[in-house]
């Protein structure tokens, strides 16, 4: 008999509207005490006040939203035991995460879908501390859409004098009394995606989080929605970015305005005031003024410290540095396929807006797998030439592996690190990495309509 427990509890120096973390959780199938999970993490329906005048029939990780945020320490071992308990089924992706292959949740290229009313064993290391995030790659339009998302915190293996406060951003496409409009409107899903009605920080609209006064804040922004960018700003050069896509950058930037796209983070250190009551708003800057998408205030502190100043860089991570004099050069061209798609014998259209180097990936259940866009050789070093050849933006994400992004035709480069590239519309960009991780590994854009309408692909690792 398998004896399960879960715990849940609010963790010490995380703030945040309504989040849920959760504890250990043990479980024993007849091999004594053996068997241990870090997390039991489960798939279900459930139901949630999103929207102002009614509940809404969500997916929800443990049955709720926000999903719990699950937290790791860097280079030690994480064991998820994940329960499908929807009518479908679906997968656990780590996003960000250079993961063994065969756990990173992309059904029939790594992993067998967790069919619906079955459970899979998620056992990986995290060599990486920073802010990521977690969610399926099935159904992706749907299952990301009704709120299957959330944080995954990997904390460093020293620690940080800083405190949390995790602000997940996504949009519902919702009506007043919380019923669903259409996830995806095809003459908006070949143009930017289908953009929410509803916009939320943490399950809320327009939250206002308490923090602690004289406090030196780490802001963990997570952009967990599936078509927008946010702009973000808090209009003060006190606040300093520290980490973009869960990679630390050498020195803090103050942050002016940041552009994060679909399944991009950024952590930015802030000395919160003294003065208690005071209230500092966040924007997401769209036309001259920008919106007001959620307000720290200040509260006072649990103990008496000394007020916190400076904003310290954060440990590097462990990113193997390419090569660039010996690396091979490959070129991927993000264009737009037009308003023809292909009908299937039923009449049915099948909608192939996007390509990859002039191929779409049309088996959007995954079941029949094209050839990879590039076979790259283990240990080798490689620099990808990618050209956005559309009027839109899209945030491309590389699964298994952490590039360094060199230049860009519109932008001022310093190189950093990520796993996530927002190209403007005709931007040129290039970016360099080892192919240290063995795998295939998905390549795609992180507007879900995009990806799931061609713009996605593969590389293999051997």
């Amino acid at each position: 008999m398998k004896r399960r427990t879960l715990l849940k509890t609010a963790a010490a120096g995380l703030i945040g509207a309504n989040l849920p973390t959760l504890t250990l959780a043990m479980s024993s199938a007849g091999r004594g005490d053996k068997e241990q999970y870090d997390y039991i993490l489960t798939a279900e329906h459930a139901k949630a006040r999103i929207a102002a005048d009614g509940d809404s029939d969500i997916l929800g990780f443990n049955g709720q939203f926000p999903a719990p945020v699950i937290r790791a320490k860097q280079g030690r071992p994480l064991r998820v035991m994940f329960i499908n308990k929807l009518d479908e089924a679906t997968t656990v992706h780590w996003h960000g995460i250079r993961i063994e292959n065969s756990m990173d949740g992309v059904p029939y290229l790594t992993q067998p879908p967790v069919a619906a009313g079955a459970n899979f064993l998620y056992e990986f290391t995290c060599p990486d501390a920073g802010t990521f995030w977690y969610h399926p790659h099935m159904n992706s339009v749907e299952q990301l859409g009704k709120g299957l998302v959330g944080a995954l915190i990997v904390e460093e293996d020293t620690p940080q004098d800083y405190y949390d406060v995790i602000l997940g951003l996504k949009d519902w496409r919702l009506k007043k009394d919380g019923s669903y409009l259409p996830l995806s409107i095809p003459r908006e899903a070949f143009r930017d995606g289908t953009l929410g009605t509803v916009a939320t920080i943490n399950g809320q609209q327009k939250p206002t989080i308490d923090v602690p006064a004289g406090e030196r804040l780490r802001l963990r922004f997570l952009n967990m929605d599936s078509t927008r960018v946010f702009n973000l700003s808090m209009r003060t050069d006190a606040a300093q970015i520290i980490a973009i896509d869960g990679s630390p950058i050498a020195t803090p930037l103050p942050l002016s305005v940041h552009p994060t796209g679909a399944g991009m983070r950024l952590d930015v250190g802030f000395i919160s005031p003294t003065e208690i009551g005071q209230e500092i708003p966040i924007f997401d800057m769209k036309g001259r003024f920008g919106v007001e998408i959620c307000r720290l205030r200040i509260i006072p502190p649990k103990t008496k410290t000394a007020i916190k100043t400076g904003i310290p860089a954060l440990p590097s991570n462990p990113i193997p540095v390419p090569d660039l004099k010996s690396a091979d050069s490959l070129s991927f061209v993000f264009e737009w396929a037009g308003a023809m798609s292909p009908s299937d014998a039923k009449g049915k259209v099948d909608h192939n807006f996007w390509l990859i180097n002039r191929r779409a990936w049309s088996d959007h259940s995954h079941q029949n797998l094209p050839a990879p866009l590039a076979e790259l050789t283990l240990g080798k070093s490689y620099i990808f030439e990618l050209h956005n050849a559309t009027p839109h933006h899209h945030p491309i994400h590389l699964h298994g592996l952490i590039f360094t992004v060199l230049e860009s035709d519109k932008k001022d480069i310093t190189p950093f690190h990520t796993d996530t590239i927002l190209l403007e519309k005709n931007e040129r960009a290039k970016i360099a990495f080892v192919a240290d991780n063995p795998g295939s590994w998905m390549f795609h854009c992180h507007v879900i309509e995009h990806m799931k309408t061609g713009l996605m692909g593969y590389i293999t690792i051997t």
